[in-house]
């Protein structure tokens, strides 16, 4: 599955568990974060898409997903880059 589809599942994933995934340039690296009761992940634009899928993995990793369907190939995914 190519880097894009990965991301893309992400971001259905994200919009299920209503979190709002935000990018934006600067000198960070992203995670999740919640602000007022609403829940983000934050990614830094400027970094590769290999590393902000990193991110987004960690930050889901941290999520209690069991309940969730995840497609196989997506949490597969998550739990590699989330035991690194």
């Amino acid at each position: 599955m190519k880097q894009e589809e990965i991301y893309d599942h992400f971001e259905q994933l994200a919009d299920k568990l209503n979190i709002t995934i935000l990018e934006g340039r600067g000198d960070f690296e992203g995670g999740f974060c919640t602000l007022n009761g609403d829940r983000f992940v934050v990614l830094n634009r400027g970094r590769p898409l290999e590393q902000r899928l990193r991110v987004l993995a960690i930050s889901f990793g941290d999520l209690d997903l069991e309940q969730q369907y995840i497609m196989p190939i997506l949490r597969k995914f998550i739990d590699s880059n989330f035991t690194n």
